[in-house]
């Protein structure tokens, strides 16, 4: 008891009790929590601790802490943030990833919860330093570096901290410019106009003027004379200077020692999972990262000394301050550190402890405290769950198969579509017609090869290779998939009206087989005697499987289909339901057209029916439950030193797929690997076997079936049980340019075949003219008595060299009145070389532009009429146009969707919307506004839960 009343902070109180971020601050020692408002904001001189609870399987949460140190903290400071780290996780049960984060070398797990990026900030709690909203605006120069998970750092504002290799961000009074270096990411370049729209939106009201110059070109364009006008005008820029933040730690094969009295001890031996002892705590030395494992019977006060030994023997190796370190308990070892050792064995990971969580609870209890997180909250009893219906493929498609033969495929005939052997693959392709927008659709392929659990190899080889042909012809557009017997996913099972897998085979590579092994021929025939199991009737699990022909193959949950000789008897099981009975008759009448069928309800069976079986013996009574519960993981992956590294792209969203990539989306269920556009050619060409690779270690690491569902999705062709794992948005799957343009395309609202270049400012509208105009009138006001304080200017930055630039871009916007720029072609553009920006494009052939059509208003968009204005519309869904919630709530008990008294009027598909507040956190353990950020597929998945589906 006496531990858990250490480990009780008060000011941790109530902490991880639902999902959400939650952030505290080291005041004089003890963690603070900080205001909402101010999240995403960190000082330099402070350090804080940020808990991050997350949903997983079974109802529990999952937790990961990490204690952030800025540059100038003390060491005192740190240290606590460190101690208060590991009695947070105690007081959680003890099960939580602790991290280790350094100002401007954070991990991207810690970034993702602050998309795009953390404000760093100068001062801290300890300097007495003012809120934002107290200073007076200071200009700042920002250096933006990362493609996904972006580090945002403040460099002193002097043309010297300019550089050609990476994007800067300049944020004046009026106006936030976008440097980007001539040998810049393009990728970094795209995220840097994210980061703008926060600054924008924190520091301008989202107001002020956005302008891109771009290295080396248009010196004399408004924007780059404006620019260059606050460095003391345009100079040649300098080589980039290494510091040691850009030191990257060195990689080294892991080592692992033990941890015993604060004493750091090498352990010889093979790197095996059995070198952790259960009572101990260990350091493994990756060179670049470091781990402390702890085991789950050591004492809290052994947990907090190896933490502090880790830090000194990182301090004794003289490692870089990048490098990153983790502490992981036994039982929850993330997968990066799993991947570390030479074997791993599954299966045998210790459950959570909850027996202390146990303790933390009863004395929280106490405390009047409630602890949630190891179960379903008591105070809500969860109506029944409805069964999940993942996103299927939309209806009324054509459906093609074809039977491998050899290295030929042979079409099945229409009768025979949805019947399949074990001891054989097929070929699958279903055409259907995909709406896109409201008055656009398009035809789109799911494409898949199917493998029976008997086929041979050679088939199997035969499938790939003959798939990936019609792919090609069909221009990569289907989504191409490999299937398993037995993992056959909804999306497959729907296509068909009902689908039967029997035994044996038909293709001769079977038969082959068989022959040379000297095996019995099981193949279905007309005339056996065979046994067919009902195991499924909603649309996303029509299906049939032949089981052995003996009595202990039955269940009393399912129906049968007993054929012998010319009868089919269908057996119904006590427990079966009409449903079932109804598809078995179906399946009965597909196998057999025009054939006897008899009934034989459980318990009435006919003598002959048992000794078709070989004879009457028990049978199971038990239930098999269906989990569709879809837990998505995102990667991406790269080649170091011949090794294939897949990385995780954490809380990640359609954003995070860049066209120049090639990513996997691994929900547990199915695997895909996603390749864009603009992708090295080399990686699309191998990003199937690249799939294949991951599939291999997270089948050795994360308990994945190595039968998984395999798609292959090619960027603008995404089916819609791929997105929706996003929140996903047509236009920008549509969207065309490098990531850059895109970007650009949908922050300004122009892009490569906008009609106006001029535009190049966001939230102003002001022109090149305007500009230049105030580029050339700050330059001439030094002598006179300004209405603002102007920004402040670097030191040596003369009057002549700012009139000079600003004389020159206002000479260009007159030169350039009757000029117009042709669009960019995107050939011009690649993964990694500069591209012409998308807004201001001014080095091209002229071409002669009337007065009138440059100064003319843009003519209205016409309007199209409803036709369905007539009828009115559900109250909530006017909500959701206008913006807002519902106003009228309603009670829990009649929202359910099978409510004795339900509410009618609403929007059926927002049923969630119209609780009130209190009931709604109090059902789904969040605020509305924690469960508007997450994805639809998670919501959906919530709402199925407690019946609000």
């Amino acid at each position: 008891m006496s531990s858990s009343r250490k480990a009780l902070e008060p000011a941790f109180q109530g902490a991880g009790q639902k999902p959400g971020t939650e952030i505290w601050r080291i005041e004089n020692f003890v963690p603070v929590a900080l205001p909402k408002s101010d999240y995403g904001r960190f000082y330099s001189g402070d350090s804080y601790i940020v808990l991050q609870t997350s949903p997983g399987r079974g109802g529990a949460y999952l937790f990961d802490i990490h204690f952030w140190l800025g540059k100038d903290t003390s060491q005192d400071e740190a240290g606590t943030a460190a101690i208060k780290t590991v009695e947070l996780d105690e007081m959680l049960g003890g099960r939580a990833v602790q991290h280790r984060e350094l100002q401007g070398h954070e991990s991207d797990k810690f970034l993702s919860y602050f998309k795009p990026c953390i404000i760093p900030l100068e001062g801290g709690v300890a300097s007495g330093f003012k809120k934002p909203e107290e200073e007076e605006f200071e200009t700042r120069l920002y250096v933006c570096k990362g493609k996904r998970a972006v580090r945002l750092k403040q460099v002193p504002f002097a043309r010297t901290s300019l550089n050609h290799d990476d994007v800067f961000i300049l944020d004046t009074e009026d106006k936030i410019f976008q440097f980007n270096g001539s040998n810049s990411n393009i990728q970094e370049r795209a995220k840097a106009l994210e980061v703008i729209q926060v600054l924008k939106e924190k520091y301008h009201e989202g107001t002020c003027n956005v302008a891109i110059v771009d290295d080396g070109k248009l010196k004399t364009e408004s924007d780059s004379g404006e620019f260059w006008v606050l460095f003391g005008g345009f100079a040649p820029l300098g080589k980039r200077v290494t510091s040691e933040d850009d030191v990257v730690p060195e990689r080294k094969a892991p080592e692992l020692y033990s941890i015993v009295g604060g004493q750091v001890n090498a352990v010889a031996g093979e790197l095996s999972k059995s070198s952790l002892a259960n009572n101990k705590c260990f350091l493994l030395d990756c060179g670049a990262e470091v781990f402390v494992w702890i085991g789950r019977l050591t004492k809290l006060e052994d947990r907090k000394a190896a933490v502090k030994s880790a830090e000194d023997f990182i301090a004794s190796q003289n490692r870089p301050k990048s490098t990153y370190v983790a502490r992981l308990i036994q039982g929850h070892e993330t997968t990066a550190f799993k991947a570390k050792f030479d074997s791993w064995p599954s299966g045998s990971a210790p459950s959570a402890p909850e027996e202390g969580r146990g303790r933390v609870a009863a004395f929280l209890k106490k405390q009047g405290v409630a602890l949630k997180g190891s179960s379903k909250s008591a105070s809500v009893k969860s109506a029944p769950v409805n069964e999940e219906i993942p996103p299927l493929l939309e209806g009324d498609g054509k459906t093609e198969v074809w039977h491998i033969e050899g290295s030929d495929k042979t079409p099945v005939p229409k009768e025979d579509i949805g019947k399949f052997y074990g001891g054989d693959c097929y070929i699958v392709l279903y055409t259907y017609n995909h709406q896109q927008h409201q008055h656009d659709k398009k035809e789109d392929y799911y494409l898949c090869y199917w493998i029976g659990k008997d086929s041979v190899e050679e088939d199997q080889k035969n499938a790939a290779q003959l798939t990936g042909t019609m792919s090609r012809s069909l221009k990569g557009r289907p989504v191409q998939g490999r299937i398993y017997q037995g993992k056959e996913p909804p999306q497959f099972l729907a296509i068909f009206q009902q689908m039967v897998v029997l035994k044996g085979g038909i293709s001769s590579g079977y038969k082959n087989y068989i022959a040379e092994k000297g095996l019995k021929d099981e193949t279905y025939s007309g005339d056996c005697v065979a046994l067919i199991q009902i195991l499924g009737t909603a649309v996303h699990q029509k299906k049939a499987v032949q089981v052995d022909a003996v009595a202990t193959s039955m269940n009393t949950n399912h129906c049968f289909i007993l054929q012998s000789g010319s009868t089919m008897t269908i057996w119904k099981g006590s427990k079966s339901t009409p449903e079932q009975q109804q598809l078995a008759i179906k399946v009965a009448s597909f196998l057999k057209p025009g054939a006897d069928k008899k009934n034989s309800k459980e318990g009435t069976e006919h003598s002959s029916f048992w000794s078709a079986l070989g004879g009457r013996k028990s049978y199971t009574s038990e239930k098999e439950s269906s989990d569709f519960t879809r837990d998505p993981h995102l990667f991406t992956f790269s080649i170091d030193e011949g090794k294939l590294e897949f990385k995780e792209v954490y809380n990640f969203s359609q954003d995070d797929l860049l066209t120049e990539d090639v990513m996997i989306l691994d929900s547990h269920a199915e695997v895909f690997v996603w390749v864009g556009q603009r992708a090295d050619s080399k990686e699309k060409q191998n990003s199937l076997e690249n799939g294949q690779i991951y599939i291999d270690m997270a089948v050795s690491l994360d308990e994945l079936s190595p039968h998984v569902p395999f798609y292959k999705v090619t960027e603008g062709n995404e089916p819609c049980f791929f997105t929706s794992f996003f929140s996903w948005d047509p236009s920008k799957a549509n969207a065309h340019g490098n990531s850059f343009q895109r970007k650009a395309m949908l922050l300004f609202g122009t892009g490569p075949d906008a009609e106006d270049k001029s535009k190049v400012t966001s939230g102003g509208g002001h022109t090149q003219r305007a500009a230049a105009l105030a580029a050339l009138n700050s330059a001439f006001s030094s002598s006179s008595e300004p209405k603002r304080a102007p920004s402040p200017k670097p030191a040596g930055a003369s009057s002549g060299s700012q009139r000079a630039a600003a004389v020159a871009a206002l000479s260009f916007v007159f030169r350039a009145k009757n000029k117009v720029s042709p669009p960019i072609s995107p050939r011009q553009s690649s993964r990694n070389t500069p591209t012409e920006p998308v807004i201001s494009e001014t080095e091209s052939k002229p071409e002669p532009v009337s007065e009138s059509t440059e100064e003319s208003e843009p003519k209205p968009e016409p309007v199209l009429e409803s036709t369905e204005e007539s009828e009115p519309k559900p109250e909530a869904e006017q909500d959701e146009e206008n913006g807002s919630e519902s106003e009228n709530t309603y009670s829990y008990d009649r929202l359910k969707s099978n409510s004795d008294n339900p509410v009618t009027g609403i929007d059926l598909k927002r049923r969630e919307a119209y609780l009130s507040d209190e009931e709604f956190e109090t059902i789904f353990g969040m605020s509305k506004e924690a469960f508007s950020k997450f994805p639809r597929w998670k919501q959906d998945m919530l709402k199925k839960k407690h019946d609000l589906f």
